[in-house]
């Protein structure tokens, strides 16, 4: 198979688009866990998106669903497991996972409909504690890794520790979906001595082990932006760049017809995040505490769901 030329990244966005294409056409056909079937590679090129001036990589090919992304961040943030919490408020991406036939299959009928188990934030904000169920109160158990990491970034900005894990192998069981974005560091870029106006620099990288390409990385771009424009606001320093390393990249079968039409499209600049006050503890942000302007994507491409 002769591969299509790829575009010149001239636009944080290319390199998305670019990576799709190779998939495309030189993506291995593997069957997964969904039994949908995929095009995959693995360990590709790492993707880097500036987040300076307030820049939010809010991908524009095709428009993205900006609230889901918000409220998904917001309920990791505060710790939460019930996808219920989501649904409620018209997020329901977590609804497959949360569904009561899913449980049964992972071996987890014995929780209500909606209980993810220790997924995510639990992780961030209660690693290793004991998880009961999603109605639980788990104040004060745990390791809180985001409080920890945003201490670090205050007190010891050159520490090589300030890591965010999701990965917790005695835990895995336990969730209905084992995390896709495994972990993340933060790295914070001081400024020469000899100026003493400039603000440190914040970036982070993340790591993801498992990555569908049209439905939930452009989700998983915007949510670990958004989460370094929070640190770097509560920790007043400046958000800088954003590194995303994949492992398995694929596309799902049925979503190349849907990526072929987005392949087409160029991509428009990226929105700017406006914050509307000071915030100085990040389980005080809400949604309501910044806004998203010059969003101007492409219409939206529907794609299905793989659960």
């Amino acid at each position: 198979m002769v591969a299509t030329p790829l575009t010149a990244p001239t636009h944080d966005e290319h390199q998305y688009l670019n990576l799709i294409r190779s998939v495309l056409d030189t993506g291995a056909v593997r069957p997964d866990r969904t039994g949908t079937g995929t095009l995959s590679i693995f360990a590709p090129p790492n993707l880097r998106f500036s987040l300076a001036d307030n820049t939010l990589p809010l991908l524009t090919t095709k428009r993205t669903f900006l609230r889901g992304i918000v409220e998904e961040l917001l309920w990791f943030i505060h710790g939460a497991t019930d996808s219920k919490l989501l649904a409620d408020k018209g997020v329901k991406i977590w609804d497959g996972n949360g569904s009561k036939e899913f449980l049964e299959k992972r071996g987890l009928g014995h929780r209500r409909e909606g209980d993810l188990g220790p997924v995510y934030g639990f992780q961030w904000r209660h690693f290793g504690a004991e998880y009961e169920d999603c109605d639980a109160d788990y104040s004060g158990k745990g390791v809180d890794q985001l409080k920890e990491c945003i201490q670090k970034i205050k007190e010891n900005p050159t520490d090589r520790r300030i890591i965010l894990s999701a990965w917790n192998p005695t835990d895995i069981p336990l969730m209905a979906l084992p995390p896709c974005h495994m972990m993340c560091q933060f790295y914070v870029h001081l400024p020469p001595p000899s100026d003493l106006t400039a603000i440190p620099k914040l970036s982070c990288l993340m790591y993801q082990r498992s990555a569908d390409l049209g439905l939930g990385i452009p989700f998983n771009i915007a949510s670990y932006a958004l989460l370094t424009h929070m640190v770097a606001h509560v920790t007043g320093t400046d958000a800088h760049e954003l590194i995303i390393q994949l492992g398995d990249a694929h596309v799902y079968r049925d979503h190349v017809d849907a990526l072929e039409v987005q392949l087409k499209r160029e991509p428009k600049p990226f929105p700017k995040l406006r914050w509307t006050r000071e915030v100085k503890d990040i389980d005080e942000i809400t949604s309501g505490d910044f806004v998203v302007e010059g969003y101007d994507p492409h219409p939206s491409i529907a794609m299905k769901m793989s659960v």
